[in-house]
């Protein structure tokens, strides 16, 4: 559930996405934490989701399985939490912690719901 909320959130499940800061895929991997996780098509359904997930599990262990702290570190990365000590003050990233969390609870819900 929590992977299908992150993937509704970063590009509504669209494999060819690409934002304007240049993220890439289903899970939006920027280009450096594609090559850190190992993706060498972030076009690749499955590739992307492997890289996604292992970033968003590496943010989970970093943050002690805190998901709020998580979210928001796979959105603006780990050093702005380090550096606001918590969810940073940006409306792009309070956003995109509540989306996440918004369609998680959709998801929890109803396990067999298509994206």
């Amino acid at each position: 559930a929590l992977l299908r909320a992150v993937i509704k959130v970063e590009s509504d499940f669209n494999p060819r996405a690409v934002s304007c800061k240049g993220a890439q895929g289903m899970m939006q991997l920027v280009p450096e934490t594609a090559q850190d996780m190992r993706v060498e098509n972030p076009f690749d359904i499955e590739e992307n989701i492997r890289g996604g997930s292992q970033y968003l599990r590496l943010m989970l262990d970093r943050f002690n399985g805190n998901l709020h702290l998580s979210l928001a570190a796979y959105n603006a990365g780990p050093d702005a939490i380090r550096r606001f000590g918590g969810v940073p003050p940006y409306q792009e990233t309070r956003s995109y912690v509540g989306r996440v969390m918004h369609y998680l609870r959709l998801y929890r819900q109803d396990k067999d719901t298509a994206p």
